[in-house]
């Protein structure tokens, strides 16, 4: 009898510890997610006020400067960002494995050969921006929005060589979990970029001009500050100086930025397909007019699941590069329950306030009341916002890249898109259609993604990780 008793308090004091431990490792695990996660958050958020920021003050030059600098920011900029952007996130794959295993010298060769293979590919984008006008015309713009829009993408030329250092030092950086530096120069370039608008637009009246001076500023702000925050021995482990190592074995990083680029940009231009789609729809400018609302929350709204995936991708590779497949699997869970339970609060906010979201923004009651029936579709995209981008930063961490490009291609354009285009024009149900169409290709690419994770042995990715920082390993110098 005594014996039961014992062995029963025995076993309730493991399941005790058992919890603990637990919580312990739970809470540790959701500090090292913060550390990334949140600097991360701001920064994004900061980067996106930039653009809404200067959208507002051009908005108040003229319709035509309008029009054109959104339909630069829509098409160009949006191509140019997923495109360096997703060519960058290789980056985050190499820097966090090798921090991982401790090649710490191996950081400041990554950074420098990204910086080579980021030069050639913004060298390659420069003729749209050179040629966007007639480009624009041969597309069916306005010939007056098209001029504008040319001379307007001009000057957005050294915002695109700014996201060279702006991507690659951000993902030195968070491989490091050393990235409250980036918000903090963010937050000073938003507070700069506010002012100078008001400055160079309305008070001294420099139009779009004085407009583009201030966004490139905006962008180029945080670049120097990152940069004096490496050189400057911030970073004496991962940053032993400019190497002629940086030109040694670039195919394999050229490969694995193509396909890091092609992944990013397939996401990208799936959002920019539903908006073209709208365009072609019975009562489009009520159409459109609610789906840019719609777009435009949930746009904030990724910005936080970006977060997560800056997240993601640091802790994956930093624990495969450790040789850790066990603790690579509890933060998944841990990044991916804790980006959920946001987006689930999300979802119950808009279907809740669905009749007054629309009137934020918009006089319109027939815009708003397209966005109150657009909004369950809105709230179900923020809930799935929560995980997919999520599953997405575990495929850069692990380097999965490649499997994802053909991922997105089925389940985006081999389903979501037609499936989109039947509901929406043959089915006749109009945005709805169209976005329930994509919905289901983004439901699909999450399924796929959470098999994938769930089914694949760690213990052979920690192999696969370390063939990888091994393969290009080279000795620190002295």
């Amino acid at each position: 009898m005594e014996n039961n008793i014992s062995e029963t308090l025995s076993n309730e004091v493991a399941a005790k510890n058992q919890d603990e431990s637990l919580k312990h490792k739970t809470w540790n695990e959701s500090k090292k997610i913060w550390v990334v996660a949140g600097p991360a958050i701001f920064t994004r958020c900061s980067t996106f006020g930039v653009i809404v920021i200067s959208q507002t003050f051009v908005g108040h030059i003229g319709a035509t400067e309008l029009a054109a600098f959104a339909l630069v920011i829509s098409v160009l900029m949006r191509f140019s960002n997923g495109l360096l952007l997703g060519m960058a996130s290789g980056l985050e794959t190499l820097c966090g494995q090798a921090y991982g295993a401790r090649q710490y010298h191996m950081l400041g060769i990554f950074l420098q050969r990204s910086w080579v293979v980021l030069v050639l590919a913004s060298i390659l984008l420069l003729p749209i921006f050179v040629f966007a006008a007639p480009i624009f015309k041969v597309l069916g713009q306005d010939e007056s929005i098209a001029d504008m829009a040319g001379t307007i993408s001009l000057w957005f030329i050294p915002v695109i060589y700014s996201y060279i250092t702006s991507f690659s030092c951000q993902m030195f950086l968070q491989a490091q979990s050393k990235n409250k530096i980036i918000s903090y120069l963010a937050a000073f370039s938003l507070c700069i970029h506010i002012l100078l608008s008001w400055l160079l637009t309305v008070k001294y009246k420099f139009g779009i001009v004085g407009a583009a001076i201030s966004t490139i500023l905006a962008y180029w702000i945080p670049n120097i500050g990152q940069l004096a925050f490496i050189f400057s021995g911030q970073c004496k482990e991962t940053w032993k100086g400019f190497s002629m190592l940086a030109f040694k074995d670039l195919w394999p990083v050229i490969k694995l930025s193509l396909s890091a680029g092609a992944m990013l940009c397939l996401e990208l231009w799936y959002i920019s397909i539903l908006i073209l789609l709208t365009g072609r729809l019975k009562n489009a400018e009520v159409e459109i007019g609610a789906l840019s609302i719609c777009l435009n929350i949930n746009g904030w709204e990724m910005m936080i699941s970006f977060g997560f995936l800056a997240a993601a991708s640091v802790r994956i590779s930093n624990e495969l590069g450790s040789g850790d497949p066990r603790a690579a699997k509890f933060s998944i869970a841990v990044i991916v329950i804790t980006s959920f339970s946001i987006g689930l609060v999300l979802f119950v906010f808009s279907l809740f306030l669905r009749d007054h979201i629309g009137y934020m923004f918009t006089k319109s009651p027939h815009v708003a009341a397209e966005v109150s029936h657009l909004s369950p579709l809105l709230a179900f995209s923020m809930l799935m916002n929560s995980v997919q981008p999520v599953l997405s930063g575990v495929a850069i961490g692990a380097g999965w890249q490649t499997t994802v490009v053909y991922v997105n291609i089925g389940s985006y354009y081999l389903i979501g898109i037609p499936f989109g285009a039947i509901l929406g024009y043959v089915i006749k149900l109009q945005l709805k259609g169209v976005w329930i169409g994509m919905l289901t290709g983004t439901l699909i690419q999450t399924i796929i993604l959470i098999t994938l994770t769930c089914k694949t042995d760690w213990e052979e990715q920690v192999s696969i990780s370390r063939k990888r920082v091994n393969r290009w390993l080279v000795e620190a110098e002295e």
